[in-house]
């Protein structure tokens, strides 16, 4: 079986599970940020699009370490999504037991977490990295509340 990733599916997934302006953004951010990494590094952008929207779409039913991303990745399982897409979703949460193998699991991890350790998994300094996301959430200003008076 072919999957095709479908943002506007996974859009409404996020929306169906996730009420929260703030979580929302973050969600919208990490996407920016995750398919500009896959723009220079000439992934496919949708798909890695798709695995940043919904890596935290659980988190507001289920916040619990027990729970995140766990049931996050059942739904999507239920739906069709891939184990590209899971595996990634699953691997971005330090406590989950999976290790970050591909090129989509660093970048994800690296992009949701912001930090030195994030950067370094992607053998980038903190400051190139921070800088790469700045640009890459600048194309998404205005939905992230960010564009300048």
């Amino acid at each position: 079986m072919s999957w095709t990733p479908d943002r506007d599916a996974a859009l409404a997934l996020l929306h169906e599970y996730t009420k929260g302006e703030s979580l929302r953004r973050h969600a919208y951010a990490v996407d920016a940020a995750v398919r500009g990494y896959a723009r220079r590094m000439g992934e496919d952008e949708a798909l890695w699009g798709v695995t940043a929207l919904l890596h935290d779409f659980d988190y507001e039913r289920w916040p619990s370490l027990e729970e995140h991303p766990y049931r996050g990745v059942e739904i999507l399982q239920q739906h069709g999504y891939p184990e590209i897409v899971t595996r990634a979703i699953l691997s971005h949460a330090d406590y989950s037991g999976v290790s970050r193998d591909s090129a989509l699991e660093k970048v994800l991890y690296a992009c949701d977490e912001m930090s030195e350790r994030g950067a370094a998994l992607i053998a980038l300094p903190l400051e190139q990295h921070i800088a790469n996301v700045i640009e890459a959430l600048r194309d998404e200003a205005d939905l992230l509340g960010l564009r300048g008076a």
